[in-house]
């Protein structure tokens, strides 16, 4: 369709027919991703409030289509890329969000830790050198005082803020480490996301990154456990995969907005915890 022939569809959109709407939205919305940015540049260019609601709206819809599209890719083929699937959480609420970006803010923060980091050092100290750089140098902590605020799910705001949830926090961690070439993983505990230090020869240990590092044993996640007067299972104790940490993340987010209120960015969440969940959107949070 020719510029021209687009503009004149967007100029309907004031039309006081609320037939002629929803046929000029439809037809919008069949268009696809690929006019999302003749409509932005409709929006900025047009002086009508009520136009500009409904392109709005219109680019929503399409953006939403389009993570719809990106998480079902991300799941299916790059699951490798945990800092690409919370890239896609946050392009939720950031659409215009770069994943450049990101890289380059975990890069400056991989190299503070770099200058730091003693590769021939215990386990233990590696951990605790590194604990020092996040939670010292750079002062990343727990958002006690947002615990349920939407942008500790998002890892932009995270990365700016430096205040983030469990698993928002224990994946900045984890993907610093993994870059250090460290063992660090996240495990899916009820209630408490947590890392685990796990090598070749099994030694293993775990990781707190919501209390600054803290590092407990497995027989304090089974005093844990007992506490929460539930049955202990092995996933409790091992690594979860990259799918596992951006569902928890999705679930987290959709509490969030639960919490505040906000039930359509709940439910429309909701609906991108499906897209790679199968249908089960249980967890254990």
């Amino acid at each position: 369709m020719k510029d021209s022939e687009l503009k004149a569809l967007v100029s309907l959109l004031d039309d006081e027919d609320g037939g002629i709407i929803s046929h000029v939205e439809d037809k919008i919305k069949s268009l696809g991703q690929e006019i999302i940015p003749f409509l932005e540049t409709e929006w900025e260019s047009n002086l009508n409030p009520l136009v500009q609601s409904r392109i709005e709206d219109l680019i929503h819809v399409l953006q939403f289509e389009l993570l719809q599209d990106r998480l079902v890719e991300w799941i299916d083929n790059e699951q490798d890329d945990l800092l690409k699937g919370l890239w896609l959480v946050a392009t939720y609420q950031y659409p215009d969000l770069e994943y450049i970006k990101l890289k380059q803010d975990l890069e400056q923060i991989y190299y503070e830790a770099w200058l730091e980091i003693k590769p021939d050092a215990h386990p233990f100290d590696q951990v605790k050198i590194l604990n020092s750089v996040l939670f010292s140098k750079l002062k990343f902590g727990a958002n006690t005082k947002n615990f349920h605020s939407p942008s500790n799910s998002m890892i932009n705001q995270v990365l700016e803020s430096k205040k983030g949830n469990p698993i928002s926090l224990c994946a900045v961690y984890m993907l610093v480490a993994q870059k250090l070439k460290m063992p660090i993983y996240g495990v899916n505990l009820p209630n408490l996301f947590i890392l685990t230090y796990i090598d070749n020869t099994h030694q293993q240990f775990y990781i707190n990154a919501f209390n600054r590092g803290l590092i407990f044993s497995r027989d304090d996640i089974d005093n844990y456990v007992a506490e929460l007067r539930i049955n202990p299972q092995e996933s409790f104790f091992q690594p979860c995969d990259n799918a596992e940490i951006i569902r928890r993340t999705l679930r987290n987010l959709m509490n969030s907005f639960e919490k505040i209120g906000d039930h359509n960015k709940c439910e429309e969440v909701k609906t991108l915890l499906h897209c790679i969940s199968n249908g089960d959107i249980s967890g254990l949070d």
